[in-house]
């Protein structure tokens, strides 16, 4: 069954980029490896700024026609589209797990969870709605919403179907061309898609894809004039940057940067719930992800109990590569990530935290890390640094003043987590904590109908839900006089 679906896989794996439609391969090369043992599954064009203002130059011609074509039009390509990823889902996820390490399983979820973008949008492609006004002056007022622009998309490593469908599939509903920046550690999963969208009818220049370096390329997108919206996904710092290298051309911008999420336990909490779903949460993608717990804290009277079931549970964690039967945990991306893994687990422990289970480095080798459980010690690091890696550090707090104040001082605020069976607690709290997100007894909440998106350094604009497509149009306002 593996090998079948590592050979679906391969079957998708294209070593070019693509701009308009057209395969391209330049002359230098970036190599990608499969993060459970190194091997280099293929290899990836390093193209610069003559192949970037290509791609966008595509996109400028492709918007006139793309943005005035019939939005039921759009809705019937973009559901084509998701009807050619359901049925080439086993592949998807199997290219997804060799670039990437997750779990198959756990990849051919994340496919499924990317296709919802898909889907959502081809029916808000049909409900792009105006609005009438009697005006003050006796006017009648006409609005409407109109495509923004050819568009930057650039995405991450971590969900590389995900982060794609969840900012094309409004663009291209609105009407918008695109040109995309997928990673260099995982740009086949977007590659595949992308040709998969070319089969489904995407008129050529609508999407471009193009691979190289970060800051080359994304320096073309940014000072690009034709380029009027910039969606990005990926850490502050690069967040910073790029909104600063947009400034000069006015363009759109939206960030989903960092997260360092809380994770409130109270003691009314069912733990056994409280535990499961802390795990659920924590371990997708090997803990690599902006909404994961970075921090748990739980009340002092069940601190230990909690901590204690909680090892228990990821005792029983399987690690393993992404085909191996049963494995919930893959490899981290690449040596750097382990080496931060290992330095927040000292410093935890430097502070007074004690670990409950795991502790380092797996016995697999190479990038595979133990789940990792810790009590005590000093959560300020938690609060500035994502780990992004299997470590949950779990505080106890006694107060709920103190936990929104240790939960609220962080310059992040992507997600945040809590649980209690008081549901006045859990409002009140929820309401409290800054953060765009909050889940109240889950550790999942995102969706493609549920609004994506933080406050403080963790960005601005949402992904997702009706809230979604506005990121991607302009109003406009006719005014008629009526004589």
């Amino acid at each position: 069954m593996s090998q079948n679906a590592r050979d679906a896989g391969l079957k998708l794996l294209r070593e070019h980029a693509l701009i308009a439609g057209e395969a391209v391969k330049g002359s230098a090369w970036i190599e990608v490896d499969d993060p459970a043992d190194g091997s280099i599954i293929g290899r990836i064009p390093d193209l610069g700024v003559a192949e970037t203002e290509r791609a966008i130059q595509a996109a400028v011609d492709a918007f006139p026609a793309w943005s005035r074509s019939d939005p039921h039009k759009r809705a019937q390509i973009l559901r084509e589209w998701a009807r050619l990823i359901d049925e080439n889902a086993e592949g998807l996820g199997a290219l997804m797990a060799l670039e990437n390490g997750k779990p198959f399983e756990e990849a051919k979820g994340e496919v499924a969870y990317a296709n919802g973008f898909i889907k959502w949008f081809a029916g808000e492609a049909e409900r792009m709605l105006g609005e009438t006004q009697d005006s003050p002056l006796g006017h009648v007022l006409l609005t409407f919403r109109e495509a923004v622009g050819p568009c930057a998309l650039i995405t991450p490593w971590n969900f590389p179907a995900a982060m794609l469908t969840r900012k094309l599939g409004p663009a291209f509903a609105a009407g918008c061309t695109a040109v995309v920046k997928p990673a260099s550690q995982t740009p086949f999963t977007a590659l595949a898609l992308a040709e998969l969208a070319d089969r489904a009818g995407l008129p050529r220049g609508v999407l471009s894809v193009v691979t190289g370096d970060a800051a080359t390329i994304g320096g073309a997108l940014t000072a690009s004039p034709e380029i009027r919206k910039l969606s990005f996904t990926g850490s502050t710092p690069v967040g910073r940057l790029l909104a600063a290298q947009c400034a000069p051309t006015l363009k759109r911008v939206s960030m989903e940067l960092g997260g360092a999420a809380p994770l409130i336990v109270f003691a009314d909490a069912d733990l056994d719930l409280a535990v499961a779903e802390t795990i659920k949460g924590k371990f997708r993608n090997s803990g690599q992800t902006c909404v994961c717990p970075n921090r748990v804290y739980v009340e002092a009277s069940v601190a230990e109990t909690y901590a204690r079931k909680l090892a228990e549970a990821v005792s029983q964690i399987p690690v393993g590569p992404a085909f191996e039967p049963g494995v919930k945990v893959g490899p981290l991306i690449e040596d750097k990530a382990i080496a931060k893994v290992e330095d927040h687990l000292r410093k935890v422990q430097a502070s007074g935290g004690k670990v409950l289970i795991g502790g380092g480095r797996h016995d697999l080798g190479g990038r595979f890390f133990q789940p990792t459980v810790t009590l005590g010690g000093d959560d300020k690091l938690f609060r500035d640094e994502e780990t992004f890696g299997p470590l949950i550090p779990v505080f106890a707090f006694e107060t709920e003043d103190e936990v929104l104040e240790k939960a609220n001082d962080s310059e992040f605020g992507l997600a945040s987590y809590l649980f209690a069976r008081d549901l006045d607690r859990a409002f009140r709290i929820g309401r409290r904590i800054e953060a765009g997100m909050c889940g109240i007894n889950t550790g999942l909440m995102s969706t493609a109908v549920a609004p994506f998106g933080g406050v403080k350094s963790s960005g601005y604009g949402r992904e997702g839900s009706t809230h979604g497509i506005a990121e991607y149009v302009d109003i406009k306002t006719l005014t008629l006089a009526l004589r």
